[in-house]
């Protein structure tokens, strides 16, 4: 056992948020947190990281390995109330998160969001981070008073590849960090839209780190990822950007051409 910081003895609040992160194999870490203050994937994300020592936080684990449950009063009934909810690839580990958040409700599961929680996507990573389709048979409280923002490094400021025009394509590409492969895919992206869009565009690089809230908005789980803004409808490719005629056609570029 690698780590054990959870006594299911241990008192919750009456009122509180309770956010659970798993890797494949079923390991856990998790917070309760009475001032449903919010960035508390990253903070588990960051704590995974930590505790079994990954070159970087998962954060393409999220949301598909997450599990949520809320507990609020209800001004209108004069009632507490509980809404709990886990994706499917946790929904099995219910009674886990029945034990850990000191409760018995029954629990819903979250539809995938579209374009998310791909397996294929998620098993794409396994090389880098073996660890987390290891068992390590660890169940990790992260105490809601260490919540404060992790002090991720500041990366060089995003590029913006502005066009004068306000039609066109909007495009965001979120990455963990800056550095030399996120200048590589930006650069290749870059002569790949240069070359093969007959429309203005505009790309923006946004940095998780930095505006994790753009990402959540974005339900953005992996990087890098091409987020399609508009034209509509919204549409995202995560992982692999190498694939040229794969990325058009998400953009609808292909038939643009044809």
């Amino acid at each position: 056992m690698l780590s054990l910081n959870t006594s299911f003895k241990r008192s919750v609040p009456s009122l509180f948020k309770g956010i659970a992160l798993f890797t494949p194999s079923g390991d856990l870490v998790y917070c309760i947190d009475p001032g449903k203050r919010g960035r508390w994937h990253l903070n588990l994300c960051t704590a995974l990281q930590d505790l079994l020592e990954l070159p970087e936080p998962p954060h393409f684990l999220v949301p598909c390995y997450t599990a949520t449950l809320d507990r609020w009063f209800d001004a209108k009934t004069q009632q507490t109330r509980t809404f709990a909810e886990a994706y499917p690839p946790v929904f099995r580990y219910r009674s886990l998160l029945n034990a850990v958040f000191e409760t018995d409700v029954n629990w819903q599961m979250a539809p995938p969001p579209e374009g998310l929680c791909d397996p294929v996507v998620i098993d794409q990573y396994q090389h880098q981070f073996p660890q987390l389709w290891e068992n390590h048979d660890l169940v990790f409280r992260l105490e809601a008073e260490l919540n404060s923002p992790p002090a991720f490094a500041q990366p060089s400021p995003p590029q913006i590849f502005a066009s004068p025009y306000p039609q066109g394509y909007v495009l965001r590409l979120f990455v963990s960090g800056y550095s030399a492969t996120t200048q590589r895919i930006l650069q290749n992206l870059h002569e790949l839209l240069e070359q093969s869009l007959e429309s203005p565009y505009t790309l923006k690089v946004i940095d998780i780190f930095k505006h994790p809230e753009q990402a959540e908005l974005d339900q953005v789980a992996a990087t890098p990822t091409l987020v399609k803004v508009y034209p509509k409808p919204v549409r995202r490719i995560a992982g692999n950007l190498e694939d040229g005629d794969r990325i058009l056609h998400m953009l609808g570029a292909l038939e643009e051409r044809d």
